[in-house]
């Protein structure tokens, strides 16, 4: 379980550590950086798959990814003092991700290219650091994997040896790197991060890729559009949860039970309800019946990921709904760890209840995204290292 997230540099996320439990429920009024957390996690969760780099420039480039405030915040400022000032820059350009767990931890160090080079992909940062090490604090003697412009080093039976000394920088280590025998951890790290889902808002209008009938086969994951819902709810029956999802699908409209309906291979859903003479097919179901059904077939997957983050999940559901979804949220929590960004007040009292649950609410200092009521010292251990 990831146990502390740490992000510097980033939007309005100019230094934010955050403690992680089981069942994660972030809130917070508009604008105070819940979107740009969710937003950077799916940029660490990029370093996996070698699409960080990708995703930054499609953001406008690290320089308008980055944090657009003041080198530091001091405690003046935070004193009533003005906090914005022209001044020399100390370090240098660097947006840095990172989580800890007890078991393997990681982090990522992007910048700016040292050179101008004429390259006309100006829009791509570099990555300049990545570390994996074992345990939540990074510590010398812990350090399993550094990385340090091209330079990649494992642990050896005594100290760190080089594993390529010419990894270019827009290739991440955690995407082109493993070797089984010599960095089995950066393996085990690659798998955990690459197993994360993430599901944002699905779409419910009439042209909505889960309102069409699709080719079905075997789905353990949801795909983040909800093409394939109907083999992911057929999936969850077929390996012996399909008595969750009737129990779920009762829960949110009672007397109701869903069928998958399946047609030369293509894959359709039927949903019976009390005083209806037949069963309605997806094209037909209301736009908040067909997105509770998403949620359900992401919740319920027979092979969640290590972490399951949901944005907002309770965007245009009727308020009659919510509580239906704060139980399968719940009931996920139970099989993997779920971070879950909303700023339903009733969904967050409902999953704050909850024993082991984390309850984060953000505000907005000077600019920059801090956790209420957490001081300047509180807050995980973190420890960024240097460049």
């Amino acid at each position: 379980m990831i146990s502390t997230l740490a992000v510097a540099g980033y939007r309005s996320l100019h230094e934010l550590r955050l403690q992680l439990g089981p069942l994660t429920v972030v809130t917070g009024a508009n604008g105070s950086g819940k979107s740009s957390l969710y937003r950077s996690l799916r940029l660490l969760a990029a370093c996996a798959t070698g699409g960080v780099v990708g995703s930054l420039a499609r953001e406008g480039g690290l320089a308008s990814a980055l944090w657009a405030g003041p080198e530091t915040i001091g405690s003046r400022a935070r004193d009533g003092e003005p906090p914005v000032f022209a001044s020399r820059r100390v370090h240098a350009v660097s947006l840095r991700l990172g989580y800890a767990s007890d078991g393997f931890s990681y982090l990522v160090d992007l910048g700016l290219p040292a050179e101008p080079h004429g390259s006309p992909f100006e829009l791509d940062p570099e990555i300049k650091r990545e570390v994996i090490w074992s345990g939540p604090l990074l510590r010398p003697a812990a350090t399993l994997v550094r990385r340090h412009g091209g330079l990649v080093q494992v642990r050896g039976d005594r100290d760190l040896e080089t594993l390529t000394s010419d990894l270019p920088a827009f290739d991440s280590v955690l995407a082109e790197l493993g070797d089984p025998l010599r960095s089995p951890e950066l393996l085990a790290v690659r798998d955990q991060v690459r197993s994360w889902r993430f599901y944002d808002s699905f779409r419910a209008d009439e042209d909505a890729p889960a309102r069409r009938s699709q080719i079905g086969t075997r789905t353990f994951a949801l795909a983040d559009d909800g093409r394939d819902l109907a083999a992911a709810l057929a999936t969850i029956a077929d390996i012996g949860n399909g008595h969750l999802l009737d129990a779920a699908v009762d829960d949110a409209f009672p007397g109701s039970r869903l069928q998958v309906v399946v047609e030369s291979g293509r894959f359709d859903l039927a949903l019976t309800q009390p005083g209806l003479l037949r069963p309605l097919r997806t094209a037909e179901l209301s736009d908040g019946t067909l997105r509770f059904l998403l949620w359900a077939a992401a919740l319920l997957s027979p092979r969640p990921g290590e972490l399951v983050v949901l944005n907002e999940p309770e965007t245009s559901l009727h308020p009659a709904l919510v509580p239906a979804l704060g139980r399968l949220v719940v009931g996920a929590a139970q099989r993997t760890q779920v971070l879950v960004v909303t700023h339903d007040e009733g969904l967050v009292q409902q999953l704050a209840g909850e024993p082991g649950t984390v309850a984060v609410e953000l505000v907005k200092e000077f600019g920059a995204t801090t956790v209420a009521g957490a001081g300047q010292l509180d807050g995980p251990a973190w420890s960024w290292g240097s460049r």
